[in-house]
């Protein structure tokens, strides 16, 4: 498999070396040409109003959108979650609207409220529990009814997924728990196969 990361900004690194021990072929991404040949994608953290800014500026929008019709899977984490969401609050902003959920940016807190936690999911049918690290992060207010959340924290939807996209309030890469990246790798596998 090869699965790109978006690396114009945020912590691209750090996913491409999880997806690499998973077992994929992590490419990273500065060029909407170079979605090309890759069976998914991921959206790291960062700051999204520039994330999409950088992303409108270089073309990102309509190439993102296509790979999205095309079937092929979309991973969001933090800002890349605020990037893929329909709605987003705190303020309002402009996102690509491929996943039905209403978002607040900044919910968890400021910098110095970072914090890590576990938390309750259910990845691949089995129930499993996960490290969570969120920084400056995004909270999932309203999952749309064809949005399923896959884990929780304090009663909250932080990782949910609607059809080939999947998102979350955290940063699992920041972690050695690799249970949300083997998540999306198994997403991308069968998205392959349906293909």
């Amino acid at each position: 498999m090869r699965i790109g990361v978006l690396a114009l900004q945020g912590d691209f690194a750090l996913h491409a070396r999880a997806l690499a021990r998973c077992g994929a072929e992590a490419v990273e991404v500065r060029k909407p040409a170079e979605l090309e040949g890759l069976d998914g994608l991921v959206i790291p953290g960062g700051e999204s109003t520039t994330l999409l800014k950088l992303m409108e500026a270089w073309g990102f929008v309509a190439a993102l959108a296509e790979f999205h019709a095309e079937g092929r899977p979309i991973f969001g984490t933090c800002a890349g979650l605020i990037v893929l969401a329909r709605e987003v609050e705190n303020p309002r902003q402009v996102s690509l609207g491929l996943i039905d959920v209403t978002v607040e940016r900044n919910a968890y807190g400021r910098q110095r409220e970072s914090f890590e936690a576990r938390g309750q999911a259910r990845l691949d049918g089995r129930p499993a529990t996960i490290e969570m690290v969120f920084i400056r992060a995004p909270r999932i207010r309203r999952l749309g009814p064809g949005v399923e959340s896959l884990a929780e924290l304090r009663g909250e939807s932080v990782l949910a997924r609607q059809g080939t996209v999947l998102v979350a309030s955290f940063h699992p890469e920041l972690t050695d728990d690799l249970a949300v990246h083997r998540h999306f790798c198994e997403l991308v596998r069968r998205a392959r196969v349906a293909a």
